[in-house]
Formats: C-alpha cells, sequence, structure tokens
C-alpha cells in the first residue's frame, strides 16, 4: 500500500485530474474503509453507535482530503473585506442598551472549547483545570463568569463545554462542585478520529480502544468539528427547544473572552432589522500575532484565511501588518437556527488542516482537522466586529500566566480587567526561558509575583529565581549562562536593568 501512496502523491501532484489519479484515489478509499471496519468490529456494544458516527464523520473528511489539491485558496481572489462588514466595536456600544436586556440574554448559551490538555504548560489533565489566578482554574472563573450575570439579572444563562475524549471524564468529575451555582452546565464530545500513516494513509489504529498503548492512535478533529458534534448530541435541539437562539463561542483559555451585552444586543436587535448568522470578533494585529487568521473577502463572502492555506510565495504578505490589520480572536457568536439548518444540508464548508506529528516511536502520522471559523462563509449575513484587545488574552505559556497572575489585572467576579493604575493600555512584552515551561517550575521560581505595573519588557533565561515582592519597570533582561544560577533577592527594584550570570546588576 505504501507504493500506492506514493503513487498517489506523485499523481496529485500533477495538474488535470486524470483516470490514474481517479483509480488511486479510488483505491485509497476502499483500503481505508477496510480498514475503518474493521476497527467497527472491534466496538463493544454499548459504543457501536457512537463509533459509527465518529468513523463516518472521519471518512467524510478523509474522502475531502484525496479531493483537494495544493492550497485551498487562489491567491489573486484574496481582496481586502468591504468597509461595513467590519465593524468597530465603538460603533457597536454607542446603540447602548435596551431595558429588556434580560430578556436578549436569556436568548444566548455560552460554549467553551474544552478539548484540550494542558500538556503544553507540564501539566495533567485538562488545560481549563489549571490555576490561574487566586487558586481559580479557567473553568472557575467561567462559572463565575456567568453566575454573575445570571444574578445580576435574573437570567439564566447556560454554559456549555465541548469536550474531547481527553479531557471529558476529568472534566465531568469537577463539574460536581458548581452544582450550587446558580448556572446550568452541560457537556458534549467532539469527535474522536484515528490517525493515519503518513506513508500508507492508512489509520494506525487496530481497535477501538483509546487506553494505554492506544492513546496515541486517535485525536480530536479541531474546533471545527463542533457543528456536527453539537448537532450530534441532541443537545443543540434542546437549547433550541428552550428559545436559545444565539451561541458565544470562545477558547476556555482565552481570559477576555467574556459575554459582551452590545455585542449581544446587536445580533438580537440589529439596526437595518436583518440579524447577522455568524460574528466573528478580530482584532488589530500586533508583531506577535502575525500568523493569526485573518478575515477577508473571498468570491463575494467574507473568508477566514489560515497561514496554512497560503501559497509559500505569499506567506510574508500575508503576515504583513500593513496588508492584513486584523486577525480572528475565535470569540464567535453563532445563530443556532442556522447551524442547524446547514449541518441537516451538510452545508458547512471548512478547509481541512493537515496537522503532520511524529509520535514517541518516530511514526509519521497525519491528522486531518478543521477550524470553528472557516466556516464563516457557509453562513448568511456575516459580520466581523473589531474589538479592543482587551478581549484576547489567551493563556497559552507561562509567559502569559506571568502577566494574568499578575498586578497588571484585577479580578472582579471571574472578569480580569487591566488595572487602572497601568499607565497604558498595552501588555508588556514577556519570554519565560525553558526553565520555566512547566507551570510547577515556574511557580517554584517566584516566591511572589513581581509588581510589574511600570513594566515594558521582560526576558529571563537560564536557572533564575525570584524573591518576594521583586519590583520589574521598563526593560528588564535577566540571563543566566550555563551552570549559574541567578536569585533576585526579596525587595530588589530593577528598572531598566540587565542582569548576567553572576548578579552583577548594570545599567541598560
Amino acid at each position: 500500500m505504501s507504493s500506492f501512496a506514493k503513487d498517489f502523491s506523485k499523481a496529485m501532484s500533477q495538474a488535470g485530474p486524470s483516470q490514474f489519479q481517479e483509480v488511486i484515489r479510488q483505491e485509497l478509499e476502499y483500503s481505508m474503509k477496510v480498514e475503518l471496519d474493521k476497527i467497527l468490529a472491534t466496538a463493544p456494544s454499548n459504543e457501536l453507535e457512537h463509533t459509527k458516527k465518529d468513523l463516518e464523520g472521519f471518512k467524510k473528511l478523509f474522502h475531502r482530503f484525496l479531493q483537494e489539491k495544493g492550497p485551498s485558496v487562489d491567491w489573486g481572489k484574496i481582496q481586502r473585506p468591504p468597509e461595513d462588514s467590519i465593524q468597530p466595536y465603538e460603533k457597536i456600544k454607542a446603540r447602548g442598551l435596551p431595558d429588556n436586556i434580560a430578556s436578549v440574554l436569556n436568548k444566548l448559551v455560552v460554549v467553551k472549547l474544552n478539548g484540550g490538555l494542558g500538556t503544553s504548560m507540564g501539566c495533567k489533565g485538562p488545560k481549563s483545570l489549571i490555576g490561574v489566578r487566586n487558586e481559580n482554574t479557567f473553568l472557575d472563573l467561567t462559572v463565575q463568569q456567568i453566575e454573575h450575570l445570571n444574578k445580576t439579572y435574573n437570567t439564566d444563562v447556560p454554559l456549555v463545554l465541548m469536550n474531547s475524549f481527553n479531557t471529558d471524564e476529568d472534566t465531568k468529575k469537577i463539574l460536581q462542585k458548581y452544582s450550587h451555582t446558580r448556572v446550568k452546565i452541560y457537556t458534549f464530545n467532539q469527535s474522536r478520529y484515528p490517525r493515519i500513516n503518513k506513508e500508507t494513509l492508512l489509520p494506525i489504529a487496530k481497535d477501538v480502544s483509546y487506553s494505554g498503548e492506544n492513546t496515541e492512535c486517535w485525536y480530536p478533529p479541531g474546533h471545527g468539528d463542533i457543528y456536527g458534534s453539537f448537532y450530534n448530541s441532541g443537545l443543540l435541539d434542546n437549547l433550541i427547544a428552550e428559545g436559545k437562539e444565539y451561541i458565544f463561542v470562545s477558547n476556555i483559555d482565552n481570559l477576555g473572552a467574556t459575554v459582551d451585552l452590545y455585542i449581544l444586543n446587536h445580533l438580537m436587535n440589529p439596526p437595518n432589522g436583518k440579524r447577522c448568522e455568524f460574528v466573528m470578533e478580530v482584532t488589530n494585529k500586533t508583531r506577535a500575532d502575525v500568523k493569526g487568521g485573518t478575515l477577508t473577502q473571498y468570491e463575494n463572502k467574507l473568508r477566514l484565511v489560515e497561514i496554512a492555506q497560503v501559497p509559500k510565495a505569499h506567506v510574508d504578505e500575508f503576515k504583513s501588518v500593513s496588508k492584513f490589520k486584523i486577525f480572528n480572536t475565535n470569540n464567535l457568536w453563532i445563530a443556532l437556527s442556522a447551524i442547524k439548518r446547514l449541518q441537516e444540508k451538510n452545508a458547512i464548508d471548512m478547509e481541512i488542516i493537515v496537522n503532520p506529528k511524529t509520535l514517541d516511536g518516530g511514526l509519521n502520522v497525519i491528522q486531518l482537522e478543521t477550524a470553528v471559523g472557516a466556516a464563516i462563509k457557509s453562513f448568511e449575513n456575516s459580520l466581523g466586529i473589531n474589538v479592543p484587545r482587551s478581549r484576547f488574552l489567551p493563556v497559552k505559556t507561562t509567559s502569559d500566566l506571568l502577566l494574568v497572575m499578575s498586578n497588571l489585572y484585577s479580578l472582579n467576579a471571574g472578569s480580569l480587567t487591566m488595572s487602572e493604575k497601568r499607565e497604558f493600555p498595552t501588555v508588556p512584552l514577556v519570554k519565560l526561558g525553558s526553565s520555566f515551561t512547566k507551570v510547577q517550575d515556574y511557580l517554584r521560581r517566584f516566591e511572589s509575583i513581581p509588581d510589574m505595573l511600570e513594566l515594558d519588557h521582560l526576558t529571563v533565561s537560564g536557572d533564575v529565581t525570584f524573591g518576594k515582592n521583586v519590583s520589574l519597570k521598563g526593560t528588564v533582561i535577566i540571563i543566566a549562562n550555563h551552570g549559574d544560577r541567578i536569585d533576585i533577592p526579596a525587595g530588589a527594584v530593577l528598572e531598566n536593568k540587565i542582569v548576567s550570570g553572576n548578579l552583577r546588576i548594570l545599567d541598560h
């Protein structure tokens, strides 16, 4: 079969669908079907229906993968979006709020993408259970925010978590602690798809189990899976039956993604009387965001273009802050009825992201994924809203964690806001070295979180620890060379300093 895969890729590189290509494609699809049937045959009766749905979904994705050639966008067709298709947040906010904001809120469901593990930060289990502020986890803060809304406006906004097979069990255990809060919490699982061997393009799994040695054989196929999984779970229909109309979807690790009443009001009471089915919050790019997906106009529709879809010759142009000024925050507002309509017509079109991985044993595999925002082009009357940067506060690394734990932010009812004592609204640039990558190492190296109100830039590299009540101002660079150790003493004030190997403090 390996030779087939090679023939396939060779044939695919030649333009024009020939008979030869078609034969190879059919052969690959047939081989895939045989392997998937073998896997399905190992499913216990209580998992059969669920596994069948997952494998059917994967088969469709694999079929599309075999049809696609090269980058999925024609660069010549990409245009800047028309002025009115991306509205400034200030304009939306200027409309104010109606008296009946509670009845508007009662139409809303908050959905958090909760499929990711904390492995990149050295933590076991779901990322949403990492402590980010005063012992509160991402999930705690989310529940506090929604409970605050429900109590303030006497409403019933539920929280829905999209888990993956990696996070479902641990998340459900922890949910018991919220049983007395004023938030209804529902969960559904995204699909579980088989990883495929890069050479043979066949699944590496031999049966349906995903524990022990088989853990690496399966993956959750990206957050674009939300539409199908939400629909298949039955939860979408239940929420529509309860009178819910919109979901607000965001990554659970984006601490800036709180329910915004002005955006919700704009959706429910549009100024032109025509409701949007899909709103994407975008924000202005900085040098740190050059890889973020951007909204473009493509074939008369708003379309999200990700860096992976850009032909190599145009990657630098794509990264340019001057041509593509905004990027997708992945805070999305979507009409439930539209998801149902499009899902039933099988009309949600998302580009396939081919994600190559190397497993522990050295085997090269690929996983086929989709992204939730890519579906924007399938919805009617879509809109971008250019929101303040404060609505994009993702915690991907311990450098991000240091910022949100510090006095740069104050916490109120689960929401983080920039401290009024910070003179400029920008967030400092923080780069912590590899000794800080894991959360437990990072916590061990700070006796207390430094005062960072006047910090512009912090770089730390090597074996460095911080005593209590350290204050960092301006640009601070601390580098311990290999074999050296630097202990910043308690109460130290470092302002525009470079600290190197033997803890000499030099003016910067």
